[in-house]
Order: structure tokens, then C-alpha cells, then sequence
């Protein structure tokens, strides 16, 4: 009996393992702390807990009671849950059985509102039917009787209740009644276009005085009809409209012709007022019959002049052709006025959409005509611009026909730019250079302002007569003048320069003599090299504005073709040869005196003094110089710091020449070059704003240039100025402050000393030896640059050195 207690327990315990799941909802219902509820029960823990002790064991008794009334507890639940399901089945059922009473109460429901709602729709379906039934009879005699009002309202209700039956055509009747009114539609439609060529015949010119109400009714039914019926009528009536308009101005007529054009426009206008007078009442509003009179109007004028010019091609002057452009495109403005474009839907001439506003400089104001001159200042970029109006929808839709003979307009344009370039040189010829203006610096050639605004004006011109190939072609022609004008005007009247062994210099060569004159530019010259520059970067800028606005005229698929980059870099040359015949005036002019600095005795040198002469010749021609080329250049302001680079990297190199020119020096005579040498780096640095009353701080890039280079020359006095004894300290200290690896510079160096050729020998071999290994890569030694001391290192050095100096005086 144990065993089979124990297995039966076993079997219970296994039956309890509840699913994890489960486990947790019924914890979640029922929530209790007794441990016998927990799901990992222990009856051997469960009962050390009961008595941990042997003491503990005293009251056993106590414990066993209560876990017997809580067993009896259990049993009476489990007893009343029992007995309660056993009513549940009869429960159940009962309510399966209310259930199905219901569902069969709902079915009846559902079969009577099937038949309801099928009832309707028989009853309405009957009604369409005896609708569309009388309908048709009533169409068929309405329409024998023409009562067009009464078919118009009847035919439009017909259609809509033949709609209903599309899923009965199957039916024989219902078939049948369909075909009864697609036969009476079709003998309307026969019927009305009879009735319009009997009132408005396509043979001969004359109308009847006035529409019908039968014709007016009748329009209103053709708008129920198929669509081609009202095209048709549309189509004939037009036509009958404009058959006087073809006799009238037939091509061998001499009212024909362009000089005439402006009858042609006359007359549509006085047919156009007719036609509201007379008809414009019989037409619905929405068929806009007069705005389809004036396009097919437009088409056929644009047909016969294409026809009239391709036959008298020859007689197409310039002044005739942008006459006749002229006035068509005013009548094309007077239809945009007047009319929405809403027939031109059909793919003739779309109405293109506004594009967003412009913020090209270039051009404000379009609306003006094409005898509009409005001068492009540079103030213009810091305007608001306007938005650009959208185009007119009606915009070649006659004056289209005048594009295959826009060449003579191109060629016209052609030859008045020639002429015009031919003014602008002989004008200058006559004139002469500008007259220095010291007060509003260099002035803009007014001859550059008059070419950009013909350009203006050939432009507006060319964008209303055509936006294609005609185009590309003025685009052309402007590319041609501007290069002309850049060599022509700009650099053809640049001071004369003349090619030496020594490169490009002043036309007359330099003397050698200390304080011999120099060939100069003079005043008057300057202002116009600076005038040249400064009317190059206004074309150059006024050119990129042009190509951008040129790209927004000609149509998108030829934007591609817009190309004025050739030209702007040919204004670029001219402004940089400019800046060079500047650079190279002051440059030569210093030359003398660089040359008397290298021919001084400096070893006969006895004592340091003030900045030696060549110094103060060399500040003189700045002086005079700079402060012509600045106030000149006032208005372009970045060539003006360019010419000051472009001095700076050519005279600094220059002086470093002539130092090492200037050998032996003797200890005196090298501290006076240092003084000399900063006396020049200091007025190179202060050369910007020399000689004016507003004190500005030199660019960043030009300082960094004066301070590297003459600090340069600095360090290389310094070295001559050391003693080369021992050797050793010598060619390291050479190596620490010039940074120069160079042995042509150290021989230099060596030379500037005075050393014998034996003394040289040695130093040099001892310089190849202490120089700094070259990094891996680089084969070339004698070309190694070390790195520079930083611009504070030199400056602390030459104020030791400047102390020196003072001392020493």
C-alpha cells in the first residue's frame, strides 16, 4: 500500500506542474503568501520550517489540528464547486435554445430586408424605365420640330438615366431604347451643323445681319453631344468669319506686305468688336469663341506672312523687319491684355510658368520697349530686383514667322557694333588719355558703359523676336565686339613696351650712374594705365552679369551654348597686364639706385650714419609713385593690394641681388646696409598707405611677404657682419639664421666677407659637411631649404642688432 501511495502521489504531484504561463495568471488572480500555494513547494522544507528545533516538536499536535481543519476547509470549497457546475449544462442549454430563437427571429429580419430593398429598386428601376421611355419618344419629336431649347435640358436627363441601365443592355428593350438615342443624337448633331451652313454657308463673304435663338438653343445642345460636333461647328464658323480676311490681303495684294502689317491688326480688331455686337450672344460664354477667333486669326497671318517673306526675301530690310516685329509683338501684348490664352491648350502656344524672381544685376527693368537705354551702374547688385513678369502666353504666335529672317537683324547688329568699336578708337584718338582726377580717382572709360548698353538693347530686342538659334548667333556677335574691345581699346592704348635680355622694361633702356634719370611713366600715364584697369574689371564683371542673363533668355536647351568665359579671362589679361607695366615703372625707376648700393665702396665704410642716399632715392620714387597708383585705383580696390604684392616679390629679390653685389663689406659698412635694410622694410610695409591722410592697415598676405623677404636681407647681414673665426661657429650660426643650404648662397656669403679663395675652400668643404642630413626622397642637398624662423624670432634679432647699432653710434 506504500508503494501505491507513493506512486499515486507522484502521479498528483506531476498532474499540479502547472505551465509557467498559467502559473503566473493564477498568482496574478489569486495572490497569496502561504506556502503551499507557491508552485515549488517543499513538504521537507516546508516542514523544518514548522520545527526547526527538537523542542519545537513539543506542540505537534497543534500543528497537525490545524493543517487537518484547513484540509477539511478545502474540501467543503471543492465540494460547493462541484455541485455548482452541475447546473451549468442545464443552463447552457437553455440559453443555446433562446439563442436559436433569435437567430431565426434575425433571419426573418434579414429575408424581409432583402425583399425590402429589392422592392425599391424594382420600383426605381421601373420609374428610369418609363422615364427613359418617354424621354426618347419626346427627344424624337423635339427634334423634328428643332425646339432646341426644350432638347437641350431633355437630351442631358436621357443620358443620365440611360447611365442606370449599362448592366441591362443584355435586355432586348432596354438595348433597343439605347439605340433610339444614339440615333437621336446623331440627327441632332447632323441637324444643328445643317442648320449652321445653311445661316453661316462657307461660300462667299457676306453674313446674315444677325444670330438666331434656334442657333443660340442649338449651341446648347451640341454641348451635349459629342465634342466634334461643337469643334465642327466652331471650325465653320471661323472659317467663314476670316474668308474675307484671305481675300482681302491675299499675296499678290500691295496691303500684303510688312510696311502694311498694321492693317492686318486693324482689321481682326474691327471684326472682333463686330463680332460681340452680332454674335456674341449666340455663342456660350465658356466656348470664348472671340478669343478663337483672334488665335486662328494669329495662325493664319502667321502662315501668309511666312509665305509672303519667303517670296520676297530680298526686299527684307533691318528697319522693315523690326517694324513689322515690332507692331506684331504689341498686338500679341494687346491679346495678353485682353484675353486668358485659355484656347491655346491644344499644344500651339503654352502659357509657361512664372519663374522665380531674378537676382542678376544685370537688367531691372524689361517692360520698356526696345529703344530703352538704362546705363548698368555697379551699385546695381545692392538693389532689390524685381520679379520677373510671366511671359505673354500669345508671345510668338505670329511673330514666330520672322525667326528664318532674323539674320538680317544678326548681320545688322554686326556691322553697327563694327562701326561702333571704330567710334570708340577714333574718339580716343581725338580726346586723347583722360586728364588725371586726382580727387575721384581712376575714371571707368565711358566708351565701356555705351558697348553694354547697346549690348542692352540688341538683347531685349532679340529675346522678343526669338529665344533660339537667332540667340546663340547675337551671343556671337557680342563675344566678337568685347574681344575687340579688350585689345582694341584697352590694350591698344596701354603705354608702348619694348623686350630686352632682361625681359619686358621701360621703352628707354636705365642708366647705370648713381642718380641718372630714369625713363618714367608719367602722371598722365599712370592714370590711364589705372583707367585701362579699372574699365577691364568693370567689363569683366559687367560680362559675367551679361552671360547670366543671356542663359535666362535663350530657351533652356541651348543654355549649354552660353559660354562668355574666353572673354572675361581676356579682360582678366588686360587688367593683369596693367598691374604689371605698374609694378615694372616703380620697379625700374629704383634700379638706379639699387645699382649706385652695389658699386659703394663698403669696406672703405668708416662709421654708421643716416639711411645712406640710394635709400632716400629709392623712398622718393614710392613716394611719388604709390599714392597716384592708389587714388587711381580707389574703386578696385584688390588690384591696387595686388600691385602692392606684385612690387614686393619683385623688388625684395631684386635688393637681395644687389646685396650680394655689394663685396667686400667691412664691419662698418655691413651695419649700415642693415640700417639702410630696415629703413626700407619699413617703408615697404607702411607702401599701402603711403602718403595718405587715412592710415589703413597693409593686408595681411603683403606683410607677411615685406617681413619674410627682408628679414631675409636682414639675416644675411647679420652673417657677413659675424666673425668667421673658428669656422666651425661660423658655418653653424650661417645654418641657424639664413636656413639656406644653399652653396651658391654660402659662396655669396663668403664673398660679401672678403675671405681669400683658400679660406673659401676650407669653409665650404666644412659647410657640406655640417649640413643637416636631407629626408629620405630627397636627392637634391644643395637645393634643401631649412625651416625659416618664425617672423618673432627675427624681429627680437634685429632689435639686438638694432641696439648694436646704436651703441656703436
Amino acid at each position: 500500500m506504500e508503494e501505491d501511495e507513493l506512486e499515486l502521489a507522484a502521479g498528483l504531484e506531476a498532474a499540479l506542474e502547472l505551465a509557467p504561463a498559467v502559473q503566473a495568471a493564477i498568482e496574478q488572480v489569486f495572490p497569496s503568501q502561504d506556502p503551499l500555494d507557491r508552485a515549488d513547494f517543499n513538504a521537507v522544507e516546508y516542514i523544518n520550517t514548522l520545527f526547526p528545533t527538537e523542542q519545537s516538536l513539543a506542540n505537534i499536535d497543534e500543528v497537525v489540528n490545524k493543517i487537518r481543519l484547513k484540509i477539511r476547509k478545502l474540501d467543503d470549497n471543492i465540494r460547493t464547486v462541484v455541485r455548482g457546475q452541475t447546473n451549468v449544462g442545464q443552463d447552457g442549454r437553455q440559453a443555446l435554445e433562446e439563442a436559436q430563437k433569435v437567430k431565426e427571429i434575425t433571419r426573418d429580419i434579414k429575408q424581409l430586408d432583402h425583399a425590402k430593398r429589392h422592392l425599391t429598386t424594382s420600383i426605381t428601376t421601373l420609374n428610369h424605365l418609363h422615364m427613359l421611355a418617354g424621354g426618347v419618344d419626346s427627344l424624337e419629336a423635339m427634334t423634328r420640330r428643332r425646339q432646341y431649347g426644350e432638347v437641350a435640358n431633355l437630351l442631358q436627363g436621357v443620358v443620365n438615366v440611360l447611365e442606370h441601365f449599362n448592366k441591362y443592355m443584355g435586355i432586348p428593350q432596354i438595348r433597343q431604347l439605347s439605340e433610339r438615342v444614339k440615333a437621336a443624337q446623331n440627327e441632332l448633331g447632323q441637324q444643328i451643323l445643317a442648320d449652321f451652313e445653311e445661316a453661316f454657308p462657307s461660300q462667299g463673304t457676306k453674313r446674315p445681319g444677325g444670330p438666331s435663338n434656334v442657333l443660340r438653343d442649338a449651341c446648347l445642345v451640341a454641348n451635349v453631344l459629342d465634342p466634334k460636333i461643337k469643334q465642327e461647328i466652331i471650325k465653320k464658323f471661323i472659317k467663314q468669319h476670316l474668308s474675307e480676311y484671305l481675300v482681302l490681303f491675299q499675296e499678290n495684294q500691295d496691303v500684303a506686305w510688312l510696311d502694311k502689317i498694321d492693317r492686318r491688326y486693324a482689321w481682326i480688331k474691327r471684326q472682333l468688336v463686330d463680332y460681340e455686337e452680332k454674335y456674341g450672344r449666340m455663342f456660350p460664354q465658356e466656348w470664348c469663341m472671340t478669343e478663337r477667333i483672334a488665335v486662328e486669326f494669329c495662325h493664319v497671318t502667321r502662315t501668309e506672312l511666312a509665305k509672303i517673306m519667303r517670296t520676297r526675301a530680298k526686299e527684307i530690310e533691318v528697319k522693315l523687319l523690326l517694324f513689322a516685329i515690332q507692331r506684331t509683338t504689341n498686338f500679341e501684348g494687346l491679346l495678353a491684355k485682353r484675353f486668358s490664352g485659355c484656347t491655346l491648350a491644344d499644344g500651339t502656344v503654352k502659357k509657361p510658368e512664372a519663374p522665380p524672381p531674378s537676382t542678376n544685376p544685370f537688367l531691372e527693368d524689361e517692360t520698356g520697349t526696345e529703344t530703352d537705354e538704362i546705363v548698368i551702374e555697379k551699385s546695381d547688385t545692392d538693389k532689390p530686383k524685381k520679379p520677373k513678369v510671366p511671359d505673354n502666353p500669345f508671345h510668338g504666335i505670329v511673330s514666330k514667322c520672322f525667326e528664318p529672317h532674323l539674320y538680317v537683324y544678326i548681320e545688322s547688329q554686326d556691322k553697327n557694333l563694327s562701326e561702333l568699336i571704330d567710334r570708340f578708337v577714333a574718339d580716343f584718338k581725338a580726346q586723347g588719355p583722360p586728364k588725371p582726377n586726382m580727387d575721384e580717382g581712376g575714371a571707368v572709360l565711358p566708351s565701356c558703359a555705351d558697348l553694354f548698353v547697346y549690348y542692352k538693347k540688341c538683347m531685349v530686342q532679340c529675346s522678343q523676336l526669338s529665344t533660339g538659334e537667332p540667340m546663340i548667333a547675337l551671343t556671337t556677335i557680342f563675344q566678337k565686339y568685347l574681344r575687340e574691345y579688350a585689345w582694341k581699346i584697352l590694350s591698344g592704348n596701354l603705354p608702348k613696351t619694348t623686350s630686352s635680355s632682361g625681359g619686358l622694361t621701360i621703352t628707354s633702356l636705365l642708366k647705370e650712374k648713381e642718380g641718372s634719370e630714369v625713363a618714367k611713366f608719367t602722371l598722365e600715364e599712370l592714370c590711364l594705365i589705372c583707367s585701362i584697369l579699372s574699365t577691364a574689371e568693370y567689363c569683366l564683371a559687367t560680362t559675367q552679369q551679361l552671360e547670366e542673363k543671356l542663359k535666362e533668355k535663350v530657351d533652356a536647351s541651348l543654355v549649354e551654348r552660353i559660354n562668355l568665359t574666353g572673354e572675361t579671362d581676356t579682360f582678366s589679361i588686360v587688367i593683369s597686364n596693367s598691374i604689371q607695366l605698374l609694378v615694372q615703372d616703380l620697379d625700374a625707376a629704383c634700379d638706379p639706385a639699387l645699382t649706385a648700393m652695389s658699386k659703394m665702396q663698403w669696406q672703405n665704410v668708416e662709421h654708421v650714419g643716416d639711411q645712406s642716399p640710394y635709400v632716400t632715392s629709392v623712398i622718393l620714387h614710392i613716394k611719388q609713385n604709390v599714392p597716384i597708383i592708389r587714388d587711381n585705383l580707389a574703386s578696385t580696390r584688390k588690384y591696387f593690394t595686388q600691385f602692392c604684392i606684385k612690387f614686393a616679390n619683385s623688388f625684395i629679390p631684386k635688393f637681395i641681388n644687389h646685396l650680394f653685389k655689394c663685396k667686400p663689406i667691412s664691419m662698418v659698412g655691413a651695419e649700415q646696409l642693415l640700417l639702410d635694410t630696415h629703413s626700407l622694410k619699413m617703408v615697404l610695409l607702411d607702401l599701402p598707405s603711403i602718403g595718405s591722410q587715412v592710415v589703413r592697415k597693409a593686408p595681411a598676405s603683403y606683410t607677411r611677404i615685406v617681413v619674410k623677404g627682408m628679414t631675409r636681407a636682414e639675416m644675411i647681414l647679420k652673417v657677413v657682419m659675424a666673425p668667421h673665426e673658428p669656422p666651425v661657429v661660423f658655418v653653424d650660426n650661417y645654418i641657424k639664421l639664413l636656413a639656406d643650404c644653399s652653396t651658391d648662397t654660402f659662396q655669396k656669403i663668403l664673398d660679401m666677407k672678403g675671405l681669400k679663395r683658400s679660406e673659401q675652400s676650407s669653409m665650404l668643404e666644412l659647410f657640406r659637411q655640417r649640413l643637416p642630413a636631407p629626408p629620405s626622397g630627397v636627392e637634391n642637398s644643395s637645393s634643401l631649404s631649412l625651416s625659416t624662423p618664425t617672423p618673432e624670432q627675427e624681429s627680437s634679432r634685429i632689435r639686438k642688432l638694432e641696439k648694436l647699432i646704436k651703441k656703436r653710434l
